[in-house]
């Protein structure tokens, strides 16, 4: 039976298969596996046409001879295909052979296929292809196929569009090897990405020796007197007020005070007021400002105290501010707007800083950190890492063009290039339509799922509450404490953690518990040294040795849940040991609130994260202790494969659909149904088209995620009966090979 309706449904599967982006020809092939199953047709086959040549060009085919892709040509108007997309109209033949206007290709072994249906593929009425499908079965298709067929080829008119902007964007480099061989690395540096998103502006360099510490105009400019210098003082301060106050509204949770340095030395005899004392003995104010700011520079740098080294950034930016006020440049405009960053190292308190004053994007030669990578994902600052060496051939001042998608930065790019990346833009935001989003999931079955957000920063709340996030199911509480100079009291923690449960509205929310230590270091917090951090000093182990801290953090998680629905998740569980100490330091807090009559939630549920393979051992015994539990699933892939998937050499030994990872999963879904507690995932793995579906298949039914990828999520779970989703689980757990997992996913027809 033909699954029209599904078929029209089913933009999510074709959605994936674009995110996927796995090359042109494996996404087309997909495509035309996927709708010949949907339609339970023998054939289905996609041409593309070339609007130089003036041809349809056949690009993939499932049902024909493969060998035929790329080979079989028509001109426009040739055959029933051409005579389709030149008189852009459907064309539904009962018996091709019959037909005067088929057009027969030996070896491509249609000839057995009498009933075709041929649908041309249209973007804003400009000839993009074809859509064909085929059967055995004489008049086989009729109306209800080709209005099908119609809808599900003005989804694919965006999908091949898209598919072909990427590949001639992103292959530049390829098509003009051979014009500029000796040039390349010139124009373009590949490094990789950290946080998506396209940057265009022009560079600025804000460490090295052979770049100034901060602007340096011509020292010869029309005299400012000591007066003049008060004025701009106090300009600057006002400004730097200002920014602190709009950040701080914006930011609530992590911009305590971030400009705070900036008006400390503002304020410092020794900064503000040599400049002035330079200038009343005759020396110019530009030359006097970059001196004392250049001379602050190497003090900091060469402080034995990491607190005392990050203020370098602090004191370049002042001096820029400073600099800019004297020549009344960008008056009413942030420092950064439209300019990339290039920097070899990077502070979250740096990031926050520099997004307050609208940077367009970070380019960094020191490597990614997860928090800095999670910070710029949420301030949608698009990121890239690149060598030392590739930082160092950016000159101050060039134009870029950054794709931190794909790790791609263009130097000094061409008009042909803006243009490809502003229909990029256009293709994306397509994509991710928030109108579309349902307030609930329900499986084509009818089942329920929930889908819930990830929060790192307060201002992720917005995107919750547009793709109508039900909850909250993992907040990130770590972000408030790696930015600053100091642990935040409780009371600064209560009044972020309240507003986020009021933020949510009487949603449920799920707070983790510090997970610091890894690559998430507290600048202000002196720990040894350790060669492994990320099997050291981190996540629930940190707060069990610091339990003044920990306390602090549950008294404020207690307090702020009074009355909505509030969780707490315990991170890097690794025994039930583990959580039974966390649990006990929990009801101390509690009886504390408790006697000092400060309201709080005595029924604040209990749940661990189950990251590590020795929870899975145990998951049993865990499951008689705890309220819920949750999957993180990047870590629990990155412990079961001791793989980094930050190192690039091991990168491709990364892999959710490993056996091991599948079957664990399952063992840990198999506790919770056993034991009637609930499950929920959070982490990249819920965003695979295919492993979601196994997800679903082995019973998990919350999904905690980044909200822009909630559109194709949501559409995939509507699409997915679950008894179907089961059938493909049970298969998938036989396996024992990777191999075998991923033949399998080939075979599938979506």
């Amino acid at each position: 039976m033909k699954k029209n309706v599904d078929l029209v449904c089913d933009v999510a599967e074709l959605i994936s298969v674009f995110d996927k982006e796995q090359g042109e020809q494996d996404i087309l092939q997909r495509v035309v596996s996927t709708v010949a199953w949907h339609m339970r047709a023998a054939v289905c086959s996609i041409y593309i046409y070339d609007e130089q040549d003036g041809v349809l060009v056949l690009r993939a085919t499932k049902g024909l001879n493969p060998d035929a892709v790329g080979k079989v040509q028509l001109a426009l108007g040739e055959g029933i295909v051409g005579r389709s997309v030149r008189d852009l109209r459907p064309i539904c033949v009962g018996r091709a052979s019959e037909n005067e206007w088929n057009r027969f290709f030996p070896g491509i072994e249609e000839e057995k296929y009498e009933a075709l249906l041929v649908v041309p593929i249209l973007h804003r009425m400009r000839r993009v292809g074809a859509l064909v499908v085929q059967d055995g079965v004489p008049n086989y298709f009729g109306r209800n196929d080709t209005k099908a067929l119609r809808a599900i080829a003005a989804q694919l008119a965006t999908l091949i569009e898209n598919v072909q902007l990427l590949k001639e964007a992103r292959n530049v480099k390829r098509s003009t090897k051979s014009a500029f061989e000796k040039k390349t690395s010139d124009w373009m540096i590949t490094g990789r990405s950290a946080s998506p998103g396209v940057a265009r502006g022009t560079a600025l360099i804000i460490e090295g020796e052979q770049h100034e510490s901060c602007l340096l105009p011509d020292p010869d400019m029309s005299p400012i007197s000591v007066e003049d210098f008060a004025q701009v003082v106090r300009r600057t301060q006002d400004q730097i007020n200002e920014l602190q106050r709009q950040t701080s509204e914006d930011l609530a949770d992590v911009a305590v005070l971030i400009f705070n340095a900036h008006l400390l030395i503002l304020n410092d005899e020794e900064f503000s007021g040599r400049i002035s004392r330079m200038i009343g003995e005759g020396v110019p104010a530009i030359k006097a400002v970059s001196e004392v700011v250049n001379e602050y520079v190497e003090l900091f740098s060469k402080s034995k105290m990491p607190l005392i080294r990050e203020k370098v950034l602090d004191v370049k930016d002042l001096g820029n501010r400073l600099i800019r006020n004297l020549l009344n440049k960008e008056s009413d405009v942030a420092d950064y707007q439209g300019q990339i960053v290039i920097a070899h190292e990077l502070l979250p308190s740096d990031i926050l800083k520099l997004s307050a004053e609208n940077v367009a994007g970070f380019i960094v030669s020191s490597g990614v950190t997860s928090h800095n990578a999670i910070i710029c994902r949420s301030l949608h600052i698009p990121m890239v890492a690149i060598s030392r060496q590739q930082a160092e051939s950016i000159s101050v001042g060039e134009s870029l063009l950054m794709d931190a998608s794909e790790g791609i930065i263009y130097l000094h790019p061409s008009e042909v290039i803006y243009e490809k990346y502003k229909n990029l833009d256009a293709a994306w935001s397509s994509l991710h339509h928030a109108e579309e989003m349902d307030a609930e999931s329900v499986t084509a079955c009818g089942e329920r799922v929930r889908i819930l957000a990830n929060i790192n920063l307060l201002s992720d709340l917005e995107p919750a509450q547009t793709f109508k996030a039900e909850g909250v199911g993992l907040y990130r509480s770590e972000f408030p404490f790696i930015i600053r100079n100091d642990f935040p009291s409780e009371e600064e923690q209560f009044n972020i953690y309240r507003k986020l449960v009021e933020k949510m509205d009487g949603k449920p929310v799920t707070f983790r518990t510090l997970d610091i230590g890894g690559d998430k270091m507290l600048s202000y917090y002196e720990n040894a040294p350790e060669e492994n951090p990320f099997l050291g000093m981190r996540a629930i182990r940190f707060s069990l040795k610091n339990q003044d801290v920990f306390s602090q953090q549950l008294r404020a998680f207690l307090r702020a849940g009074k009355d909505g629905k509030v969780r707490i998740m315990f991170p890097l569980i690794a025994s039930v040991d583990d959580f039974l100490e966390a649990q006990k330091i929990v009801r101390s807090c509690m009886d504390e609130l408790e006697s000092e009559g400060i309201d709080f939630c005595r029924e604040t549920q209990l749940g661990v994260m189950i990251e590590l393979p020795a929870a899975v051992e145990v998951i049993d015994e865990l499951a008689q202790v705890v309220d819920f539990f949750s999957i993180g699933s990047n870590d629990l892939v990155q412990y079961m494969l001791a793989v980094d998937r930050t190192n690039e050499q091991v990168s491709n030994l990364y892999l959710a659909h490993h056996p091991a990872v599948l079957r664990s999963l399952n063992r840990i879904s198999t506790a919770a149904r056993l034991h009637q507690k609930e499950l929920s995932i959070c982490g990249d793995l819920s965003t695979d088209p295919y492993l979601l579906r196994f997800l679903l298949g082995i019973g998990l039914r919350n999904f905690s995620i980044d909200m822009m990828n909630a559109p194709v999520v949501q559409k995939i779970i509507k699409q997915t009966k679950i008894s179907d989703a089961e059938a493909m689980a049970t298969e998938l757990l036989r396996f024992g090979q990777i191999r075998e997992v991923e033949a399998f996913f080939k075979s599938l027809p979506f």
